[in-house]
C-alpha cells in the first residue's frame, strides 16, 4: 500500500508538472503602465523581476519594478535606451550626450556613467559586471568586451549583443561578404552559420552556451526571410514562424526557453515562446478576455517571467507575464498532495 501511495504521489506531481508545460500553461499579464504619459518598451528582465528598456515618446531609459517606473535620464542628450540588466541591478545601454554623440553607459547605484566615451552602445552585462556591445574603430563597427576597466576589441567587423556568466559572448560579425551569428569563447570566435541562407544574428545567450537569434533560410538572401533559431551543441534549429512569414528570437533563459516574435509584412506581429521542441503563440496562454494583444516578447528570466510589448485595450503598452501557478506554487501543491495521500494511508492503517 505504501508503494502505491508513493506511485500515486509521483503521478500527482507529474500531473502538476504537465500542467506547467504546453497546452496548460497560463500567464497573468501586468501592464507596466506609463510615466508622465510615456509608455515603456521592455528589453531585459533579471531574476529579481527588475525590467529595463526605453520609453515612448520621450525616448529615455527606464527601470521598472513592482508597478513602479523610474526614468533613468540620459548622458546629457535627448535620448537613451537600456538594453540589459544583471542580477546585481547594474544596467547598460546607450545615450546621446550634450554634444550629440552616442555613448555606451553603465547605470549603477543610481548614477549613469559614460562607459567608453566614444561612438558606442552596450547591449549586455553579466553578473561579474562584464559588458559587451559595439564601438567604432577607424569608421568600422567593432564588438567589444569591457571587463575590470579594460576593453577588448573583438575580431572582424562585429557587434556583441549578449554575454553569459561564463564570459562567453554572442553577436554578429562579417564572415566573407555577409554577417553571421558568432559565439566568442576563450579568445576564439566560432561562426554559427545560418539556416541555409546568407546571414544570421545572435541576440541571446545562456550560461550553457545556447544561443538564440534569427537567420535567413534556404533560398533567402541577406535581409529577407529570417527565421528564429536556437543554437545548441553545434546545431542550429529553426524555431518556425507559427504560420507567419518570418520570426525573430530575442531572448533565452538558462532552461533553454526562447522568446521572440513572428510577423508578416504590414501586419501586427505575434509574441511566441519556444520550449522543449514546441513554439507557441503567447496570446493563446493568457486570458482571452484580458484585452491584450502580445506582439513581441523580448526577454525571459530563469523563473519564466517574460516581458515585451503589445496593445492593451487598443493602446500601446509594455507587459510582464508571470506563469500561474508559479513554480513555487506547483511545489507547494505537490507537497500538499503528498501530505493528503500520506494522511489517507495512515487512516487506512489505523482502521485496519
Amino acid at each position: 500500500m505504501k508503494r502505491q501511495i508513493v506511485v500515486l504521489a509521483v503521478a500527482v506531481l507529474l500531473s502538476f508538472a504537465g500542467r506547467s508545460a504546453w497546452g496548460e500553461t497560463r500567464y497573468t499579464v501586468t501592464d507596466l503602465g506609463t510615466l508622465g504619459g510615456n509608455i515603456p518598451f521592455p528589453r531585459s528582465i533579471n531574476n529579481s523581476g527588475y525590467v529595463v528598456g526605453n520609453m515612448d515618446p520621450n525616448g529615455h531609459a527606464f527601470l521598472y519594478h513592482d508597478r513602479s517606473i523610474i526614468d533613468l535620464g540620459t548622458l546629457g542628450g535627448l535620448y537613451s535606451n537600456a538594453w540589459a540588466i544583471n542580477d546585481n541591478g547594474d544596467i547598460v545601454g546607450g545615450s546621446y550626450t550634450s554634444n550629440g554623440s552616442y555613448h555606451a553607459f553603465l547605470y549603477s547605484n543610481g548614477q549613469m556613467t559614460d562607459l567608453l566615451g566614444s561612438s558606442s552602445e552596450a547591449y549586455g552585462i553579466n553578473s561579474d559586471g562584464q559588458v559587451v556591445g559595439h564601438h567604432h574603430v577607424n569608421s568600422n563597427e567593432r564588438g567589444f568586451l569591457y571587463s575590470d576597466g579594460n576593453m577588448t576589441t573583438l575580431p572582424d567587423i562585429s557587434s556583441a549583443y549578449a554575454i553569459n556568466n561564463c564570459g562567453q559572448v554572442a553577436g554578429s560579425a562579417k564572415m566573407g561578404t555577409n554577417r553571421h551569428a558568432f559565439l566568442y569563447s576563450k579568445s576564439i570566435m566560432t561562426d554559427l552559420g545560418t539556416l541555409g541562407g546568407a546571414s544570421s544574428v545572435a541576440t541571446g545567450l545562456n550560461d550553457s552556451g545556447q544561443v538564440a537569434g534569427y537567420a535567413s533560410i534556404v533560398g533567402g538572401s541577406a535581409g529577407s526571410l529570417y527565421h528564429a533559431f536556437l543554437y545548441s551543441a553545434g546545431t542550429m534549429t529553426d524555431l518556425g514562424t507559427l504560420g507567419y512569414r518570418e520570426s525573430n528570437a530575442w531572448g533565452i533563459n538558462d532552461a533553454g526557453q526562447v522568446v521572440g516574435s513572428a510577423h508578416d509584412v504590414n501586419t501586427p506581429s505575434c509574441a511566441f515562446l519556444y520550449d522543449s521542441g514546441l513554439t507557441v503563440d503567447l496570446n493563446t496562454l493568457i486570458d482571452p478576455m484580458s484585452g491584450w494583444s502580445l506582439d513581441t516578447a523580448t526577454a525571459i528570466n530563469d523563473l519564466g517571467w517574460i516581458v515585451g510589448g503589445g496593445t492593451h485595450n487598443g493602446q500601446q503598452a509594455g507587459f510582464l507575464l508571470i506563469p500561474t501557478p508559479e513554480p513555487s506554487s506547483l511545489v507547494l501543491l505537490g507537497i500538499g498532495a503528498i501530505g493528503l495521500l500520506a494522511y489517507v494511508w495512515r487512516r487506512r492503517r489505523q482502521a485496519a
